[in-house]
């Protein structure tokens, strides 16, 4: 067993939490980042993995960690973006027959670091109550830990989109249609899913729509990812020039980017979404899906009217969960539908969007409101 190396927490407003550094460590003994919290009980890997936590300190609320070990298929990206990790138990030894290395092996791998042993149901209680903030973490001193805390800017008003994204365009999937992504952070789990309906290519975030349309694409898919969506105008642009020339779905940022483009705004929540167990209800018939979420920000209530639907709300604070256009083939949700990790209720929406293509090229335009 590795020595134990202790170490701190100190968030920006001076609290502090006393723990054990696991994974790499971190350059002058310091990690940064905006400090969130997470609520699922597994998949801490696809978490970890996720390119929307780019900038982010992940704080795992289910006590014990890393019980089963981490696989390769498991990977939502070619390298977690993240900051770091804060677990309550680190578990010493892994219990899957699936797994080939263990968190803090991974960890190390990917050159991240985290801190184990943290009382993480205060520092989440502390989170929900203040919102999330800059912290910093690792073997330096205290005084030297409130400094960089204080020093660490967070994700607001950065291009986190920009540090995520492919360099280049790739493919994926072998489905009858031809669908076009924006790689703002996209996970694989979702490619898998579009796989199965579309050939996909990938393409950087920064490509313009002439771009996109010259591909002749079916659709057009606008992916999760990091940040504050006010700092990617540059898709906005791009998504405006597509509405109306090809269907269009979103999921997350691409969700909130969509709302842009049509003269919606965005607002950052106090503590964000982030988990595997959040109600939303499908406001058409009523029923309520259990989803899982990775945002800080939203699309403001109001802001849609008149030129596009609400479709799904969050019921545990209301927020906008989804929408659709009033005049263009187009629809996006906040929430996850592909899971990875998270329940299988939202899945219908990867069908919807094979419908969405369907029908325009049938010449059906604007989807019927019952399948939304």
């Amino acid at each position: 067993m590795s020595p134990i190396r202790e170490g701190m927490l100190v968030l920006a407003d001076g609290s502090t939490f006393e723990g054990e550094l696991i994974g790499a460590e971190p350059a002058n003994g310091v990690s940064t980042g905006e400090v969130v919290f997470n609520t699922v009980l597994s998949g801490y890997q696809e978490v970890i993995s996720d390119p929307s936590y780019a900038g982010q300190v992940i704080c795992f609320t289910y006590p014990h960690i890393g019980n089963y070990g981490v696989s390769p298929i498991d990977d939502e990206a070619r390298r977690p973006y993240c900051r770091g990790v804060i677990i309550r138990d680190l578990a010493r030894r892994r219990s899957n027959w699936r797994s080939d290395a263990d968190l803090d092996a991974y960890l190390r791998t990917h050159d991240l670091a985290g801190i184990a042993g943290v009382d993480t149901r205060r520092l989440t209680r502390h989170i929900r109550e203040a919102g999330a903030m800059p912290g910093a973490f690792g073997s330096a001193d205290e005084q030297t830990l409130q400094q960089a805390a204080a020093d660490e800017p967070g994700t607001n008003g950065i291009d986190l989109v920009a540090t995520v994204t492919t360099a280049e365009p790739y493919h994926a999937g072998s489905g009858p249609w031809r669908v076009v992504a924006y790689d703002l952070g996209i996970k694989t789990t979702i490619l898998r899913h579009l796989g199965e309906i579309a050939t996909v290519e990938i393409v950087p975030a920064a490509t313009t729509a002439s771009e996109v349309l010259g591909r002749r694409p079916d659709g057009v898919f606008l992916s999760n990812g990091p940040g504050d969506p006010a700092e990617v105008s540059y898709v906005v642009d791009s998504i405006k020039q597509l509405l109306g020339e090809v269907p269009i779905f979103g999921i997350c940022l691409g969700h909130q980017l969509l709302s842009t483009a049509i003269g919606g705004t965005t607002f950052k929540l106090p503590f964000g979404h982030h988990g595997g167990n959040h109600p939303v209800r499908h406001l058409h018939d009523g029923s309520v899906e259990i989803t899982s979420q990775n945002h800080n920000y939203a699309v403001a209530d109001g802001s849609l009217d008149g030129t596009a639907e609400v479709t799904h709300r969050n019921l545990n604070d209301g927020v906008i969960e989804g929408m659709r256009c009033l005049d263009v083939p187009a629809f996006s949700v906040q929430y996850h539908p592909e899971a990875g990790p998270g329940p299988h209720d939202s899945r219908y929406l990867f069908k919807l969007f094979d419908d969405l293509m369907r029908d325009a090229r049938r010449g059906v335009g604007v989807p019927a409101r019952e399948k939304i």
